[in-house]
């Protein structure tokens, strides 16, 4: 079925793929097939998700079944449709390996979103994320025709804080008991960037020249 007309520019689609150390990485919507490949990375990586993801009520394992996603697939798939996020999947030679969530969308005259990002842990450290967010914010500030993007990490996310930093986001200030992450309110450093700190030809771009990616 097609997309309703006027949901947002720049949805569905496609990005990429980077080459990032010799393996492919590309986004795409989510799909109610995932289901499967995303539980059974979710709850293997239980110890490695959970200190960084919002409080799961009812047990890791049952929130993170077979069984749960096609309901969050279809709550993602409507917001999306309705223009309010954009929901990808990070794929690694064709797989899927993570999410990359565009949401809470507003369009004129703010233009903004915030972005999320979790990652397979046999896949951390390696740049695959950093790559997967790069394209996302072109697509950004590009068809999607936004103009702030921000971000929200604990401070003891060393590895979230990289990508970010990576990515070139600044830090703005620090949101006390913000959210209620693994069981408890827990304070979060705000990040963002604005279009006009788009380094010249993309970030996607800037992750070629620093030797970071190549074009797939």
């Amino acid at each position: 079925m097609p997309e309703p007309p006027g949901a947002h520019p720049g949805w569905p689609a496609r990005l990429g793929p980077l080459r990032v150390r010799g393996h492919e990485v590309g986004l795409r919507p989510v799909r109610l097939r995932d289901g499967a490949d995303w539980a059974r990375i979710r709850r293997r990586d239980e110890a490695y998700l959970r200190p960084w993801e919002p409080t799961t009520h009812g047990g890791w394992a049952r929130r993170n079944s077979p069984a749960e996603w096609p309901g969050r697939w279809y709550l993602l798939r409507a917001a999306a449709r309705r223009g309010l996020s954009l929901p990808f999947a990070i794929t690694v030679d064709g797989g899927l390996v993570g999410h990359v969530m565009v949401g809470n969308v507003v369009r004129e005259p703010l233009l903004s979103a915030y972005v999320g990002y979790w990652c397979d842990s046999r896949f951390a450290r390696r740049g695959i994320t950093t790559a997967a967010v790069a394209m996302v914010l072109d697509h950004c500030f590009g068809p999607v025709r936004l103009h702030r993007v921000e971000a929200t990490v604990r401070p003891e996310n060393a590895a979230s804080i990289a990508v970010l930093c990576k990515l070139g986001f600044r830090r703005e200030g620090l949101l006390l008991r913000y959210l209620d992450v693994d069981g408890a309110w827990r304070d979060h450093y705000a990040y963002a960037l604005t279009a006009e700190e788009s380094p010249a030809g993309g970030f996607a771009a800037k992750l070629i020249r620093d030797g970071r990616a190549t074009r797939a």
